[in-house]
Formats: structure tokens, sequence, C-alpha cells
């Protein structure tokens, strides 16, 4: 069907072909190419439309938004259209980002104006609200930290929203392609924005937005950034709450009481945020969407928790941590064991699917789907500097998901593995892009790097090991016996062995200096996704799609135990420096610890159940720091957690 742009027709159906409305003889296609399908919306002033672009030639769907000219105040329709054609530029501008609606093309037509914008295709979040049911915490905190940079955006334009409301925050392909982090929330709608110049936010304008959504300043016609704060953390209530804005404020108390209807609790940090972004005056609410997002991602517990670590710990002032060897705990003592959560860092935009640890304990490198590599203090949380992906402004990142990281053993390097082919070595000292290895061929899924800084071992999707000289960044030699994709590699501490997993659901032993292979591990039904080896290189743990762990004798490569560790495939594995703790990560959201005995071999003390650690969506990627006192797990729900033992 067709749709009449025409106001005034009282039958605007038409055949799909059809040029001219065979009712009002109006043309039906605006500018020649653009063919309205439906209506998708409608008020006071216009008309919103579904239609298709006829120039292109598979026909994509786009929107119209229609606008009648009027006169507002002493604001004549010349000037209104005046006032159009500047709107139409700022949407252009501020269609460039990436979870803003591109603006197409603009038309004054027939006595009225036109928008034509890209269609978003997906639910907007008041309809997943009705499928789904409220949202929980984590959703909220993935919904402010996809919108909150694109309010500071359009606010860096001098632009206020105004009209920020479930309805017009729409979710492309879905709420299950959002929650696996393939996609990011869209604003849309900016038919009710005002550019704010400093004369326009000291004039008294038009009340307008969405009933209940409405800052208390802008209701009375004097909208400020603060005021799209105001309604996105409205916004953030009723999906929390499942119920309407009028029902979550009280007018006796003349306060928001949003927290009695919550379905499940929240942390009290992301609740006290909301609190701030819905103070009813703006001196006391957050003046700027980026001190939302410091507030919602900084880690106050983390830096004071480690000082009582450290001084709890502490005999002298120049007392260590014990070593392995003097300090092994009891049985009893080591099942007393807790990991608490120290904090969540937020940075990355897509699932962190690498971690890596300093060797002096004080960094964590963290490399996602998003193409950039992230470094952070551990200790504070501190987003230290953000390594791009390759783009029109940064040539020298990667140009695909990062698959691994591992620290040189002076620290003074992080290299970096991805799907792109490459390995890059960075330098620590700049911040700068030292070299990048010859590419062979294929995404390049694990690295490994020698205890002298000397030989790195990279795998990829062709299952060959390739072995490269660090000093003449040549390659010496390749291993293939893998019939599939190396999931995982590790070099012993002396330098001589190589331990490799792969998607061909083995795992193999080989000698470097005469790149022999030892002996192959066999057992999983599945593919082998990860692999961890104690300090004195005797037992091996394996994870693998199977839902499983089994644990090895490196030696005789006799199986030991397997363990049924979670219901959904596990994806990494790692066993703490001292040789205390085994962690398993898995698809099914949860981190598995479990204290290990020390015998002739390790092995898990019987009848022990793990304590279990939670993400949001799937555990990628595990790693204990080297002075063993951390677990940092990285997830698809796009958050790295450090995890401190207590």
């Amino acid at each position: 069907m067709t749709y009449c742009l025409n106001p005034a027709c009282w039958q605007p159906q038409n055949p799909d072909d059809a040029t001219v409305c065979q009712n009002c003889g109006a043309p039906l296609l605006l500018g020649d190419r653009y063919r309205p399908l439906k209506v998708l919306g409608q008020g006071g002033f216009g008309k919103t439309f579904l239609a298709i672009d006829e120039r292109e030639q598979d026909q994509p769907f786009c929107v119209i938004k229609q606008s009648l000219p009027r006169a507002i105040g002493d604001v004549s329709p010349r000037k209104t259209v005046e006032l159009f054609r500047q709107e139409a530029e700022r949407l252009a501008e501020l269609g460039q980002h990436p979870q803003i609606s591109q603006l197409l093309d603009h038309f004054e037509q027939d006595n009225a104006q036109y928008l034509v914008q890209e269609f978003i295709n997906g639910p907007n979040l008041a309809t997943l609200l009705a499928q789904d049911g409220p949202f929980t915490e984590a959703h909220i905190h993935r919904l402010l930290n996809d919108l909150l940079p694109v309010l500071a955006f359009i606010h860096s334009h001098q632009v206020i929203h105004r009209d920020i409301k479930p309805e017009n925050i729409v979710c492309p392909a879905g709420m299950s392609v959002w929650e696996r982090g393939h996609a990011r929330l869209v604003l849309v709608d900016f038919g009710a924005s005002k550019y704010a110049t400093g004369p326009a936010l000291a004039r008294t304008g038009t009340i307008i937005g969405s009933a209940g959504y409405v800052a208390p300043e802008q209701a009375m016609g004097k909208a400020e950034f603060a005021s799209d704060i105001y309604s996105l953390g409205v916004t953030c209530i009723h999906l929390l709450t499942d119920l309407h804005p009028f029902d979550l404020y009280s007018v006796s108390e003349d306060a928001w009481v949003w927290r009695q209807y919550l379905i499940e609790p929240i942390g009290a940090q992301l609740a006290n945020v909301l609190d701030r972004m819905l103070t009813k005056a703006t001196s006391q609410r957050y003046r700027t969407a980026t001190a939302v997002l410091q507030d919602l991602n900084r880690l106050p517990s983390l830096s004071s928790a480690a000082n009582r670590q450290s001084r709890s710990t502490s005999r002298s002032p120049n007392s260590t941590l014990p070593s392995r060897s003097s300090a092994n705990p009891s049985p009893a003592a080591r099942r007393e064991a807790s990991w608490q959560e120290m904090g969540s860092l937020l940075g990355h935009s897509g699932p962190v699917t690498a971690i890596a640890i300093s060797p002096d304990s004080r960094l964590i490198a963290s490399g996602s789907r998003d193409k950039t590599i992230k470094l952070w203090n551990l200790i504070t949380g501190e987003l230290l500097h953000s390594f791009a992906g390759r783009s029109l402004l940064f040539s020298a990142g990667h140009s695909d998901c990062i698959r691994s990281l591992v620290f040189s053993p002076d620290g003074r390097t992080l290299i970096s593995a991805s799907d792109d082919g490459t390995v890059k070595r960075w330098d620590l000292a700049n911040l700068k892009l030292f070299s990048t290895l010859p590419e062979h061929g294929w995404g390049i899924s694990a690295i490994a790097i020698s205890p002298d800084g000397f030989l790195l071992a990279s795998g990829g999707g062709d299952g060959r090991i390739y072995l490269w000289d660090l000093e003449t960044e040549e390659l010496i030699d390749s291993l293939a016996k893998h019939r599939d994709q190396i999931s995982a590699l590790i070099i012993s501490d002396d330098g001589q062995q190589l331990l490799s997993a792969s998607y061909d659901k083995t795992v193999r032993l080989w000698d470097l200096e005469s790149s022999q292979l030892l002996n192959s591990f066999r057992g999983h039904v599945a593919r082998v996704s990860d692999i961890a080896v104690t300090s004195d290189w005797l037992t091996l743990v394996s994870s693998s799609w199977d839902k499983t762990l089994k644990i090895w004798d490196l030696e005789q490569g006799k199986q030991l135990q397997t363990l049924m560790a979670h219901r959904d495939p596990v994806s990494c594995v790692a066993i703490s420096p001292n040789d205390q703790f085994l962690a398993s990560g898995s698809e099914d959201s949860t981190i598995r610890v479990w204290p290990l005995q020390q015998g002739d071999r390790l092995e898990l003390p019987q009848n022990q159940r793990p304590l279990v650690l939670r993400h949001s969506w799937s555990v990628n990627t595990l790693c204990f720091s080297p002075d063993s006192r951390f677990l940092v797990s990285g997830s698809a729900d796009e958050t790295i957690k450090i995890w401190q033992r207590s």
C-alpha cells in the first residue's frame, strides 16, 4: 500500500505502484523517490511514516517525518521554515553518530516540511518491557553506558533532546542481539529537540515532552542539558519496575518512591546514581552525562579494600607476600577462603575477549570485540589508556576482535593477537605501537611468550603453531599436528616445553628445542577451549565445550579427574600462581572457584563444592594476578570484574 501525504486527504490508501493519489490527486512519492507505506505515529503538528527509497536498488526502509508550518508565538511561518532548515542541518550533523538515526534528506513540499531518516530495525524499550517484563540491574547498567555517551555527544553540539523515554530508545535487531553485545541502543525522534544557545536557554520556550518523563524545569519551558539526564533516569526506574512514572512519584512526599517497587533489589551504587539523576533541583542533579558515567563506573571500594588487605598482611615495612613454599594454608583454611567482587570496569563497547595482568600485578590489559585494547590500574580501577582499533584516524590498531594478550616478562611490552591475522607489540612506556609481526593468513587466537622474552608462540585458525624470534621478528619454525583452530598456548618456566589446545578436541605437549611432539591428551568430546598448568609443570587442567574440566597427570599423560563443572560450554580456566585455586568460566555466566589440595599431584578435595561468582552474560576469559591476590574476569556483558581473595 502507498499512503498519501496530503493531510487533507480523507482516503489516503493507494495501490503499491500508484504515483498519484486516487482520491485527491496529490503526488505520492516524496522528492520523486520516497514512497510512504503506512503511518507509524501522529501528533498535533504532523505524522511519521514508514517508507521505502525507490531510487536504491534494494529499496531500503526509511522514516518520513511530516511537519506542517505553523505560527508559534510571534514566529511567522516564514521564520518557521528557516528554523526547519537550521534543524535539518543540526540533525544531519548529529546523524553522523552511530547511535543516532542518520538524516537522509529533507524537503519543503506542498506547504509542509519533511525529514527523511534512517529506519532502525528493532523494537523500542517500551515494547521489550511489555514483552519480557522488568529490566535487570545489568540491563540498566548497559543501557546507561550505551546512552550517556550519546547524550554527551548531542549536548556537545548544543542540542537538548527533550523527549527521552522508552519509546524513543530502539534496540537494533532485538534484545538477544543487544544482550550478547552485538549491538548498541539507538536514540531516535529528535522532533522535540532544542538548539541550546545561550539566549535560547535563558528564554522560556514551548512546553514539550512526554508526561511523566519531563524534568520540572522543562515543564516550565526552561529545558537544559540536565533535563535529558532527568528523563533518562525516569526511563530507567520505569524499566526496572514496569510501573508508569506517575505511579512512582509521591505527591504527598514530593519525591520519587521507586525503590519500594523494585522486583529485585539493585546495588547501592546504581541506586544512588539514579536518585541523583532524578533530583528535582538542577543544582543538585548531575549537570553532564560524563559525570553520570564517572559515578556509575567508578570503583570506590577497590583501592581502600586493597589497602586494608595490604596492611593486614604486612609484618614489617619491607615484608613481602609469603612464597608458595612457606604459605600453604590447610585444606580447612582454603575452604574458608572467599573471593569478593571489588568492582567492575566498564569502557569496552563489545564483549571482553582477552585479559592479561602485568608481572608486577599492577596493570590489567583487556581486549574486546570492539577492536580496542585498554590498560587499567588493577588497584584503583582507573582507565589509563586505550589503544584504538584501526580507523581513518588510527591506522596502527587491530581491525578485528582481540583474541589474546600477554605482557613481556619485564612488563615493558604488551603483545596482542587478533582475528585480523596480526600480532602487535606495544611499547608501554610511550603507549605506542612498537611493531607488527608478519601476517600468516589466518586469524590468531592464542599467543604465549617464553620466560626470557625472546620466543613467541602464536596459533590460529589453520591449526598451526608458529614460533617467532622476538629480537629479529623472524619465523623460526611451525608445528603442525592440530587439525583445527588453536585455542590456547602455554610455555613452561624453563622455556623448553609448549602446551597447546585446539578445537580438534586435543591438548598436545611439545619439545621446543627439537620441535617434536611429546604427547597428546585426548578425552574431551567437544572443542578444548582453554588450558592451565600448575607451577611445577606436573598437573594440567583443560576446559571444553563439552561442559567439563579434565585434570591430567602431565608427566604420564593420564587423566586424573573429570569435573562436570557448568551447565553450558566452559570457555576458560585458570590456576592461581600459588597453586591454591582453580577457576573456570562458562557461557552459563558463572565463574566457579575450587580450592586445590596439595599432594604429589594437585587435586580437588573430595566433595568440595566450588564458590560461584557471576557475570550478567557468558564469561570469556579469566586471569589470576601473579601475586595470586586477585582474579580478573572478562565477559560478553562488556565488563571486567575484579575479585579479591578475602
